[in-house]
């Protein structure tokens, strides 16, 4: 990000977060929920508008495989959960188990998340690293930080806490499905992630440059003593 006199942020760094941010908006939130309640309008079953208001974030991800030329982890869940959705909602026409399974991928991701915790690496730092690309000098610098106990400990809290609020978000949906209308269980589904999300950025963004001051210094003292760099992990 790039910092201009007095704190603000450089035109050219909104524009690239608003860049960022239209696709969620327009494919995974927003889009959909509009695209349910104008499909209902038109005189759309229930069943029929959730299915085709899918359409829109299986669309998204065509457009990321397209421009990155692969299709991710996130991407992959995401599309079973569209593609189980709607041959549930097809075969039973019920809008209640289409929603609930648009729920599974999330309670999946939590799950897999605190599983990864007993794996050799935890999944936010393979996202991290995948995200840099592993094979580029950055990624290669990120990946050597492993070695350091610090830099570990700090990913496995992050994965806990990304991992927590997946399956905490999960529950959420699963009760507002249970209590409220479908109208009402569909916003809350597109919006929620959202909400969710931003919340676990803010918390990762000043979780991390905490543990950047506490790396910096840390690093600071063995260079002092002269310590030699502690031997990668297997």
């Amino acid at each position: 990000m790039s910092i201009g006199h007095g704190g603000a942020t450089s035109p050219a760094a909104d524009r690239g977060r608003l860049q960022s941010l239209a696709p969620i908006v327009v494919f995974d939130t927003l889009g959909p929920a509009v695209a349910y309640f104008a499909l209902r309008s038109a005189g759309l079953s229930t069943v029929a508008a959730l299915i085709l208001s899918g359409v829109l974030p299986a669309f998204g991800i065509a457009l990321t495989v397209i421009r990155r030329r692969r299709l991710d982890s996130i991407g992959t869940l995401v599309l079973i959960g569209i593609v189980v959705g709607t041959a549930l909602g097809l075969a039973s026409n019920s809008a209640h188990l289409v929603l609930i399974d648009g729920v599974v991928p999330t309670a999946v991701f939590g799950v897999v998340c605190l599983g990864s915790l007993w794996s050799r690496r935890p999944l936010i730092f393979r996202f991290a690293l995948e995200f840099m690309g592993a094979d580029t000098a950055k990624g290669r610098d990120f990946g050597d930080r492993w070695r350091y106990p610090g830099f570990r400990h700090a990913f496995r809290v992050t994965t806990v806490v990304w991992g927590l609020a997946f399956l905490v978000e999960a529950a959420a949906q699963v009760l507002i499905i249970e209590t409220s209308s479908t109208g009402t269980a569909k916003a809350t589904s597109q919006l929620m992630p959202l909400g969710v999300a931003a919340v676990v950025i803010a918390w990762n963004v000043s979780y991390a440059k905490r543990g950047q001051r506490k790396g910096e210094l840390a690093a600071a003292a063995a260079r002092a003593r002269g310590d030699t760099r502690p031997s990668m992990p297997s």
